[in-house]
């Protein structure tokens, strides 16, 4: 399995707040509890690649920018290209094959890693027929996404707990990361999500990074909530 930097990078807190300014309170209520942050889509209008320049520049945390890029190869390349300048550590596109080679060009020459999503951990099987995605066991179309991912040259690939093992088995990931949201400590809501596991699981099953946010945002005790993770992993 492909190691992190320290064990403390396993966890990664999503901050899916809405704006710069409860963002980077947030993460000087958690402290030395977490190294890595991920800024999604929901932050983007809210100052989000603002506030992942500053957290990287001058906190010098990791960031893990989950933007999902999909769009023609070559609007995925000038945008990845785009987004490589900033030296952030991980960004997301879809797993679609051309989508994945297309973001790789556009990261050349930077140490961003490109991360193929898979399967929405948002998803079950009645979703996927609704947007009318091939039949099959939701498992088994995540571990042939991510093989066709790993083939197209993704650094690692976005699923869910369940999956991490089945992924991890593949010759294709040797050396990949494998990172995991829908990530719950025991006793936490589900909230929208649908295929979950607790950090200890999801990284016993191979999993690098584990990427919580509500559970430890909407906590009264951010910190707390992060070092129990943090514990957790380091009990393993």
């Amino acid at each position: 399995m492909s190691a992190p930097t320290s064990a403390q990078d396993c966890l990664i807190v999503a901050l899916d707040v809405p704006n710069v300014v409860q963002g980077l309170d947030l993460v000087n209520r958690i402290g030395d509890a977490a190294t890595f942050y991920k800024i999604g889509l929901g932050m983007l209008t809210g100052g989000g690649l603002a506030l992942a320049n500053e957290l990287k520049q001058e906190h010098g945390k990791k960031i893990f920018l989950d933007m999902k890029f999909f769009d023609i190869g070559a609007t995925v390349e000038n945008a990845v290209r785009g987004i490589a300048q900033f030296d952030m550590d991980f960004l997301t596109v879809h797993g679609d094959p051309y989508v994945v080679k297309a973001a790789k060009e556009g990261a050349a020459g930077s140490d961003m890693k490109i991360l193929a999503v898979t399967i929405l951990t948002s998803l079950d099987r009645a979703d996927l027929d609704n947007a009318l995605i091939k039949s099959g066991d939701i498992r088994d179309l995540v571990q042939e996404r991510a093989g066709n991912a790993f083939a197209a040259g993704a650094d690692g690939v976005i699923a869910s707990p369940q999956e991490a093992a089945l992924i991890r088995a593949l010759p294709e990931a040797e050396g990949k990361l494998i990172v995991t949201p829908g990530v719950r400590p025991t006793g936490a809501a589900l909230g929208d999500q649908k295929r979950v596991a607790t950090p200890a699981q999801a990284i016993k099953d191979g999993a690098n990074h584990i990427v919580v946010g509500r559970p430890i945002w909407q906590h009264d005790d951010p910190r707390a909530a992060a070092q129990m993770i943090q514990d957790e992993i380091a009990d393993m």
